[in-house]
């Protein structure tokens, strides 16, 4: 048995191992784990190079924190420019556009609430005397559309309507004019090509920033929902050629409507990519959009009168597309909002019969009648949820999401605990930056069904909050198997990866309001320490 290259005692170590459910002390060596016990147990395994951190028995132990759903490169663009995460009227927008720099003569933001615009329609026309005659893209928080103003429209050769393959629009009014609503992603990269782009170097001093900041939380991997515009795995490669990622990082590339056999076969070939401490593993696809935009797939129609069309315009191809996937052995996470896009995804899944260990995964799962949950156990699709997506709404129905759907459908509003109870693997995210990457406030949230610390706030549904250690485990266990990695992740116990995190606090049994914003005491990524605090 080698010696230990770090030695961490002085803890209470949930190691949600059943084997050996805790201990106090943990021995690493090569980046995994070579030993569980007290520091008598693990004394033989210390040597002259070997770093030990005594936790002083005022630390929780945890395997290490995974967000199961994230974007954390792709997020650097999204999340430029002016942070409107705050702004919460038109007054408020109109206030914040007035003061934003000007980057290249672009007014860029991101963050924008759909309820800040009321009851009134998401047009420029709200925002063009706070913007002086520039140019201006605004993301608004779902990730799926953004608001253009008449100059962005302008220099983009937006003048009407366009037909797009996959489900998305350029909103129009009755004239035929375009109102700078962009719905989907199809329509938002009409303007993209135009935007202002930070230089590979600060894209690279962003990234790992961005990742310290994540691993401060505790949070030692990630499963990133895009592989970019397809240049990700070089510039991971370029960014570890200078430092070690601190947070390990599993990507899932688009396959988007349209993908002919020689696509799907890069997907799987895609599959190969990887580094030190991120790879390419699994694919993403999308059935529907969001229900604010109008785009999640519905069994009924939104209030509106939208939601009953797919993101896939041929839902058939989509199951081809997932079929040939699951043949070549590459599993499959697929963003379903709606009732009808997360039925779609389970009757495809069904029809692959046996998948045996090859597990596929719903995205967001936002509103779903009762007995779907039992189809996911059934099945064995995991659910993958993001517990901070309820700040969106209120509990009295009066927001976008759940005016959109009706107060039946606002009512079964991300049933996590029935998905639990039911038998389900529950992987739990944050979406950052859609909302905050803070792997506390996940857990918290779980709990709460409000933000921690929103002492006024009443709780979105609350029946169906999780347990402290539900939480615990839709970050770690739960999410090692989303990823299929439950053999070498999600758990301490030899053998395993030297993936930890250790809080001032006991995140199963400490108030959900106190672990909001409890002292992350340290951060191991790989055996790395790469926080103190």
């Amino acid at each position: 048995m080698p010696a230990a290259d770090l030695l961490i005692t002085g803890a209470r170590v949930r190691t949600l191992d059943p084997d050996r459910p805790e201990a106090t002390a943990v021995a690493v060596a090569g980046g995994t784990i070579i030993g569980v016990g007290d520091a008598d147990d693990l004394r033989e395994l210390r040597g002259p190079g070997t770093e030990q951190l005594d936790l002083g028995g005022s630390a929780t132990l945890t395997p290490g924190l995974t967000d199961a759903h994230s974007h954390p490169v792709w997020g650097l663009e999204m999340a430029t420019g002016t942070d409107l995460t705050a702004v919460r009227d038109l007054g408020q927008l109109r206030a914040a556009l007035a003061a934003a720099p000007r980057t290249e003569g672009w007014v860029i933001g991101w963050g924008l609430d759909h309820n800040a615009f009321g009851d009134l329609p998401v047009t420029h026309t709200h925002i063009e005397d706070a913007l002086g005659g520039a140019p201006a893209f605004l993301r608004l928080y779902d990730g799926h559309s953004a608001l253009a103003s008449a100059a962005a429209l302008e220099r983009a050769g937006i003048t009407g309507p366009r037909t797009f393959a996959q489900r998305s629009e350029v909103v129009c009014d009755r004239g035929g004019r375009p109102t700078g609503h962009l719905v989907e992603h199809a329509a938002m990269d009409l303007l993209t090509p135009l935007l202002p782009r930070p230089s590979l170097a600060e894209r690279r001093a962003g990234l790992v920033e961005l990742l310290l900041a994540m691993a401060a939380t505790g949070l030692t991997g990630a499963h990133v929902m895009d592989l970019g515009d397809g240049s990700v795995p070089g510039f991971l490669a370029a960014v570890e050629e200078d430092t070690d990622l601190p947070v390990r990082l599993r990507l899932a590339p688009w396959c988007m409507p349209g993908a002919d056999k020689e696509a799907l076969e890069e997907l799987v070939r895609l599959q190969s990519e990887a580094g030190r401490l991120w790879r390419v593993g699994g694919v993403k696809f999308f059935m529907d959009g969001t229900v604010e935009g109008g785009t999640a797939w519905l069994e009924e129609a939104d209030c509106h009168g939208q939601g009953t069309e797919a993101f896939w315009p041929d839902p058939a191809a989509y199951t081809e597309a997932v079929t040939h996937l699951h043949r070549a052995g590459v599993r499959t996470a697929t963003h379903a909002i709606g009732d009808a896009a997360v039925r779609h995804v389970l009757d495809t899944v069904e029809g692959l019969g046996g998948s045996g260990r090859l597990r596929h995964r719903v995205e967001h799962i936002e509103s779903v009648p009762h007995e779907v949950a039992e189809r996911f156990v059934r099945l064995g699709v995991i659910a993958s949820m993001q517990p901070t997506h309820t700040a969106y709404t209120r509990a009295d129905h009066t927001d976008a999401w759940s005016r959109r759907l009706g107060d039946e459908r606002a009512a079964r509003a991300w049933r996590c605990r029935d998905l639990r109870d039911a038998g389900a693997y529950l992987a739990l995210g944050s979406d950052w930056p859609i909302a905050h990457y803070d792997v506390r406030q996940v857990l918290a949230t779980a709990r709460l069904r409000r933000l921690p610390g929103a002492y006024d706030t009443e709780p979105v549904a609350p029946e169906q909050a999780l347990t402290g250690l539900m939480a615990l485990e839709g970050c770690t266990s739960h999410a090692a198997v989303a990823a299929g990695e439950q053999g070498v992740a999600g758990r301490i116990a030899p053998g395993f990866r030297a993936d930890l995190t250790a809080f001032g606090v006991d995140p199963v049994q400490a108030p959900a309001d106190e672990l909001g914003e409890a002292p992350v005491r340290l951060t191991v990524t790989g055996g790395r320490v790469v926080h103190r605090g």
